[in-house]
């Protein structure tokens, strides 16, 4: 009896043997040690089926959530679409290593994130660890690659101290940290130039020591001015502003001097002094407390402290009443040289003719004569202007004056005394559009006194000349406006009544023609018919047509488009009764006739029942 129940017993335990090895291959690795058991299959099998993708991102989120994103290794062209379990596979003990790769060959530019410089040479647990790991669930994972955020920062230690941007890659590169390869100091607030070039980074941002650790100062160093970083030699006496006499390129140099603003002194400098050279006035060889103090107390007005005077004192020692600091040589008049005492007083443009000019022998004192414009000047109008009786042009001052040539004084009221009185328009056109015609020389005499001298005919060929004989523009127009005339229409074979008498000319005799060119103004007055149709579009088609012509004043004035002299009694149908009231429109409906709309007003019958129902 107990031999049949030891057998029984190990046929039992042979055959539940067999059943988990047809159910469970093997153990499964530690990380999925959890889900071992019959009870837990489901949780990453489909019954009946493979392991399914979707059991297993279910429970792996953090890769999920890449795939989603379309990001990371599992999103690229090597991994997208594969089975999880064809890399991934289980149940081949607990010591099993479910993530398997050779870490030499991989390519990790598949995972969104290229390894350049230094980084290509990294052990990869040395950036793959969990004290670099943000979220504290996949933090919790030893063997894991995901977690990672990719600025510098997450990394590294901000030796800036956030003193700088977080963009790390914007001055350093992979390949090494120091020097910031990236860094262009020319993109700075402060560009280098000159000798600032060659210094040595250290010597403007100095080390100190912040938080504890040993920092570099690159932000916020003061360089609004030189004694931010220098000594200043001068100890101020010479301002603060060092660019005014010094450069980058060198302390010594005095090319910069120019800069400096010598108005700050008590000694501007004005005219040929702003190109003297420093050291002819002052001793460069001073200490730097005493350097350009030598010229103190010297006033702008006391020239002979500087200059010898070659005038020996004959004009007193006050040099500015004739000359300037522009130049030795007179110029101009003297500001303080009284010309009317001379007789001739200098007026207008003659304040500023130079001496010279009219002063041409070696003295000033020579007498020069002044009693009309023309012993100076050459006649401009090249005796145009002489009378026609005396030969003698008049004084350039009857027409001009001293404030300048162009322009002229003469009048209106002067012109109207000549053979051409200007009226309407002409008064408001410039002399030079009659005067001046070629636009290179001035004429005054045998330039025209008609129209057509002046202006062209545009009329010519259109008109018949018995309207304007020999071209007498006056006949119609006047000089107040050419849209304005005084032609009378009833010398025509077309009285102009009513609306007509408000209309323009051209908008009956003009009109624009498309020739594909610029629009060009078309005219015609002979020949025109005079029905109302060649003009105006007959909007009633040929209902009231008589052989062939429909005679639109038989009903309509030519005060306005109301048919005023309709009388609807005279048609074969009288109006009466509730008629009388009626709106035309009730009973003369628009028809389409020829494709256009017109309105019906020859009614074929008329029958009540043609318009009641």
């Amino acid at each position: 009896m107990k031999l049949k129940t030891l057998l029984t017993a190990v046929v039992f335990t042979c055959l539940l043997v067999q059943v988990q090895a047809q159910l469970s291959p093997g153990d499964l690795a530690k990380p999925h040690a959890q889900l071992e058991g019959v009870a837990n299959c489901t949780k990453c099998h489909v019954l009946g089926d493979k392991v399914s993708n979707d059991k297993c991102l279910s429970c792996h989120k953090e890769v999920k959530s890449k795939l989603d994103q379309g990001a990371g290794y599992h999103a690229s062209s090597e991994a997208k679409g594969k089975e999880c379990a064809s890399c991934h596979n289980d149940h081949h003990g607990r010591n099993f290593n479910l993530i398997r790769f050779d870490k030499d060959k991989f390519n990790h530019n598949l995972t969104g994130y290229e390894l350049t410089g230094s980084h290509k040479t990294n052990d990869c647990r040395k950036c793959h660890k969990p004290e670099l790991i943000q979220d504290a669930a996949l933090k919790k994972k030893t063997t894991t690659y995901l977690g990672l955020r990719r600025d510098c920062k997450s990394c590294h230690a901000d030796v800036h101290q956030t003193t700088l941007t977080t963009d790390c890659a914007k001055c350093h590169t992979t390949e090494k940290f120091a020097p910031a390869a990236k860094f262009d100091h020319n993109k700075s607030d402060y560009p280098l130039v000159g000798a600032h070039k060659t210094v040595a980074c250290i010597d403007c941002h100095k080390k100190e020591t912040r938080g504890g650790k040993e920092f570099q100062r690159f932000a916020d160093v003061p360089f609004t001015n030189c004694n931010s970083c220098h000594k200043d030699p001068h100890q101020s006496n010479l301002g603060t502003n060092c660019k005014e006499c010094h450069s980058e390129q060198s302390f010594t140099a005095q090319g910069a001097l120019k800069k400096y603003n010598h108005g700050q002194t008590h000694f501007p400098l004005k005219g040929k002094h702003q190109q003297v050279d420093c050291a002819k006035c002052h001793n460069m060889v001073a200490t730097p407390l005493t350097v350009f103090q030598d010229k103190l107390g010297i006033q702008t007005t006391n020239c002979v402290a500087c200059h010898k005077d070659v005038h020996e004192k004959r004009f007193g020692t006050n040099c500015v009443d004739c000359h300037s600091e522009k130049t030795f040589q007179v110029s101009g008049v003297p500001k303080n040289f009284d010309h009317n005492k001379t007789g001739f007083g200098l007026e207008g443009k003659h304040q500023q003719v130079d001496c010279k000019k009219c002063h041409t022998s070696e003295h000033f004192t020579d007498p020069q004569p002044h009693q009309s414009c023309a012993t100076c000047h050459k006649d401009y109008h090249e005796g145009q202007m002489a009378s026609a009786v005396l030969g003698i042009s008049p004084d350039c001052a009857s027409c001009h004056t001293v404030e300048g040539f162009t322009g002229s004084s003469y009048s209106i009221a002067e012109h109207n005394k000549t053979k051409f009185p200007l009226t309407g328009a002409h008064m408001a056109t410039p002399c030079l559009d009659c005067h001046k015609p070629d636009k290179e020389k001035w004429k005054f005499k045998n330039i025209g006194s008609t129209c057509v001298d002046c202006h062209k005919d545009v009329h010519e060929g259109f008109v018949n000349k018995k309207y304007y004989p020999d071209k007498t523009c006056e006949k119609c127009h006047v000089t107040d406006s050419w849209t304005d005339n005084r032609f009378d229409h009833n010398l025509t074979k077309f009285k102009l009544e009513g609306a007509h008498t408000k209309q323009s000319c051209m908008a009956c005799h003009g009109k624009k023609d498309d020739t594909g060119k610029l629009p060009q103004r078309y005219q015609k007055f002979t020949d025109l018919p005079t029905n109302c149709t060649s003009c105006h579009k007959n909007v009633h088609d040929t209902q009231f047509e008589k052989n062939g012509v429909t005679d639109c004043v038989r009903c309509h004035g030519q005060e306005s488009w109301k048919a005023t002299k309709f009388d609807h009694n005279k048609t074969k149908f009288k109006l009466d009764g509730k008629h009388v009231k009626v709106d035309c429109a009730k009973c003369h409906k628009p028809a389409l006739v020829n494709g256009e709309q017109v309105v019906q007003y020859k009614l074929k019958s008329f029958e009540c029942i043609d318009c009641h129902q």
